[in-house]
């Protein structure tokens, strides 16, 4: 029978043995844990350290490739991938662009079969294509990933269904996480990080945070282009105010001063840039040239073709005292110039003290009103004309003829653009022919400048809060009693 010592010295033994194989391995499970947490820690620390760079980035608005080399570079630290890339989407959202790609990124598009062939000779191929190479939003994992409009996680990506084209391989051992890239509701394009097998694959704790990381870039990314778009806005503001300066600095600074005759002009854009225009010329021989012109078109298009309409007028009017063959000559200098879309209407009027009389042309544009104090009534001023830019020079000249008038005291001319009469209010209704002369008929007998005054405050109150639709531009030649 076994001796009670030796049986308790046995089990005694065998408890410490256990014990110790205990603590053993709870040594190495807090060896695992601590390890564990410091992964985490140091995970944590990159994670921070990424959306501190990010900040940064954001403040300094960066190009979008620049933004797209943190955002990579970040992620890629953080979640210890081998590289990455970040794809936005193109004009037409058709197809997906690179931004960035990291030096050591792994493919992450197909590689064409004849692309390969050419790299066995030139590895340089197969990088030059990874880098120029447009991905249809309907092809491979990116294509796949913006489908899902999701992060994904892709083990490996050469098993991917989105690679079975027989001419479109994808041979490399890779696992990737992926995720669309959002903002405000709108498709902005994919990020995309990856890891070869000989790396080991991404965990779940990688993919969460691969996850946050990606929404982060995402609110970033989103955020830049707003900032950069309302800095590009507020560049293009400054520059058309700019414009618009100079062009108010062609139009006329102040009234002629005419003897015998009062003329006053105004000009009031749609827009920051005018496609109107009126301007004054002297002639000498007390006989002044008087021009109102409408460009086809809103903005800086037709803001460029009225300056280059004042300047060739004003090269060609002195020496000339027909009216028409002035606009002839301008239509020649001009018609090679103007698109096909685009046209002038001009009315150009030559006003001569000595007798009171108003020879004007009319090249395509709206008639002229003439009130004639002694009936008290208000004519059209009919004489033909085709607008600059529609022909060479033929049909042009042969067309546009000249109109003689004698202004008599009291009597009153008023040029215009189509603006005036094409005022709609909020019920569609336009200001329209009838109403303008009437208006014209009332304010002549009081002089040119409130001829001017009364026709915009009638706009005025017809329009109400309604937009200005169009450029209005107004020219009273009034002699005086």
């Amino acid at each position: 029978m076994p001796d009670p010592t030796t049986i308790a010295l046995g089990v005694s033994a065998l408890v410490l043995l256990v014990l110790v194989l205990a603590l053993r391995n709870q040594r190495k499970r807090n060896r695992r844990i601590r390890r564990r947490f410091r992964d985490m820690e140091g995970e944590e620390q990159r994670m921070f350290s990424f959306l501190h760079d990010l900040g940064l980035a954001i403040e300094n608005e960066p190009s979008p490739a620049v933004l797209s080399r943190i955002i990579v570079d970040g992620i890629d630290k953080v979640v210890n991938a081998r590289g990455g890339a970040v794809y936005f989407l193109g004009q037409g959202n058709t197809f997906l662009l690179p931004s960035y790609i990291s030096e050591d990124c792994p493919p992450l598009i197909g590689i064409p079969v004849e692309v390969r062939k050419k790299a066995e000779r030139d590895p340089r191929a197969l990088e030059s294509h990874i880098r120029l190479s447009r991905v249809a939003v309907d092809e491979g994992i990116l294509g796949y990933c913006l489908a899902v409009g999701e992060p994904i996680h892709v083990e490996d990506v050469k098993s991917h269904p989105s690679f079975r084209d027989a001419f479109t391989r994808y041979t490399d051992d890779v696992a990737a996480l992926l995720s669309p890239l959002r903002h405000a509701g709108k498709d902005l394009g994919v990020l995309v990080v990856a890891r070869k097998h000989q790396d080991g694959g991404f965990s779940s704790n990688d993919f969460a945070v691969f996850r946050s990381a990606a929404e982060q870039s995402s609110f970033a990314i989103g955020n830049a282009r707003i900032h950069r778009e309302a800095h590009e806005k507020r560049a293009m503001e400054g520059e058309l105010q700019n414009a618009r300066e100079v062009q108010r600095i062609l139009l006329p600074q102040e009234d002629p001063v005419v003897s015998g005759f009062r003329i006053s002009g105004t000009n009031l854009p749609a827009r920051i840039i005018s496609g109107d225009y009126y301007d004054y010329i002297q002639l000498g021989e007390r006989r002044f040239g008087i021009a109102i012109a409408d460009v086809s078109g809103k903005g800086v298009p037709a803001g460029l073709l009225m300056a280059m309409c004042r300047s060739s007028l004003r090269s060609v009017a002195p020496g000339k005292l027909s009216p028409s063959e002035v606009l002839a000559a301008v239509n020649r200098q001009l018609f090679p110039d103007i698109r096909e879309d685009m046209f002038i209407s001009m009315a150009y009027a030559v006003l001569d003290e000595a007798n009171g009389s108003l020879t004007i042309a009319r090249a395509g544009h709206d008639p002229a009103l003439w009130f004639r104090k002694e009936t008290g009534k208000v004519e059209l001023l009919r004489s033909p004309g085709l607008a600059l830019g529609v022909d060479g020079g033929a049909v042009f000249e042969r067309v546009t003829k000249d109109q003689t008038i004698e202004l008599l005291p009291g009597d009153c001319v008023l040029l215009y653009t189509d603006g005036v009469r094409e005022a709609v209010d909020a019920n569609e209704e336009e200001f329209g022919m009838e109403r303008m002369s009437e208006v014209f008929r009332l304010a002549a007998p009081l002089g040119a400048e409130v001829v001017l005054s009364r026709m915009q405050e009638e706009l005025r109150q017809f329009t109400g809060e309604g937009p200005q639709m169009d450029d209005i531009t107004l020219v009273a030649i009034e002699k005086k009693r």
